[in-house]
């Protein structure tokens, strides 16, 4: 009897103890990858970087930045196209409404030119219609977020929320699923730009843009012709904004100006690299 009882503890401890084993690799696994991803998380940098371009002449690609354009490209993101390609891309800013974007989609229609237009939660609230619109004409919805916050001044949950919020809305009201995003103000951080890849987004920034946003600054259309229009090169992504009546009333100008320069507006659906 005692010796069937040994038996019994001697296959209890060795129970036990397999367990101990068992318990302690697992919590070594855990840990092993919580670290993994503690690591991924502190290895990329949260400065805020503004985007910036330095421009060259004769219609030749301006310079982005090694840094910033490494940033972009390892993200999957947009900035700039293939510079043998005579293609180009045109992207509207609208944070608000003010009254030129009827104008300006009626003008795209006129040209059949494509455009994707990155818009804020409060022009989603405030002009419903003319979200529609951009849909069924056939252009792409991009996010701006929910209020056009800084993105490297706010935490991951934070930038979900002003992510994911919008992205929701624009789904439930309309049924449109967005994929692209541009940091509001231009300032990014490496984190950010991954973190919103993660979301499911490529981030879009720009090539070319000049200081139409300003209210206070309208009334030059003949600056503002130039300026685009001696700033196209191959593979532009052209960064203009719907608040500015000198975009509305020179758009149909520059659109036909540059087509006839041999470029061809295409969608940020068929980038080229």
């Amino acid at each position: 009897m005692l010796k069937i009882i040994s038996i019994i503890k001697n296959k209890y401890t060795l129970i036990i103890g397999a367990i101990a084993v068992v318990v302690f690799a697992f919590s070594l696994v855990s840990l092993n990858n919580n670290n993994a991803i503690n690591t991924s998380s502190t290895a990329l940098s949260t400065k805020k970087i503004e985007w910036g371009i330095k421009r060259n002449d004769n219609h030749e690609q301006p310079d982005l930045g090694k840094v910033n354009k490494n940033i972009i490209d390892n993200n999957n993101g947009i900035a700039i196209g293939n510079k043998e390609s005579k293609k180009v891309y045109l992207t509207f800013d609208e944070g608000y409404e003010a009254g030129y974007t009827e104008k300006i989609l009626e003008t795209l229609k006129q040209n059949e030119v494509k455009a994707c237009f990155f818009i804020t939660a409060h022009y989603v609230n405030s002009k419903p219609d003319l979200v529609q619109k951009m849909i069924d004409d056939g252009h792409i919805i991009g996010n701006h977020t929910v209020n056009h916050k800084s993105m490297p001044t706010l935490s991951l949950d934070e930038i979900k929320k002003e992510v994911m919020d919008l992205h929701t809305t624009v789904y439930d009201k309309f049924g449109y699923e967005m994929k692209y995003i541009r940091p509001p103000k231009g300032e990014y951080s490496e984190a950010s730009v991954a973190y919103c890849n993660s979301l499911g987004y490529k981030t879009v920034m720009w090539s070319f843009a000049y200081d139409d946003w300003d209210e206070n600054k309208q009334n030059r259309e003949e600056y503002a012709k130039k300026k685009i229009l001696d700033n196209i090169h191959n593979g532009a992504v052209i960064l203009l904004h719907g608040n500015s009546k000198d975009n509305a009333n020179i758009l149909d100008y520059c659109i036909k100006e540059i087509k006839n320069q041999g470029y061809e507006f295409s969608s940020l659906d068929d980038f080229e690299r």
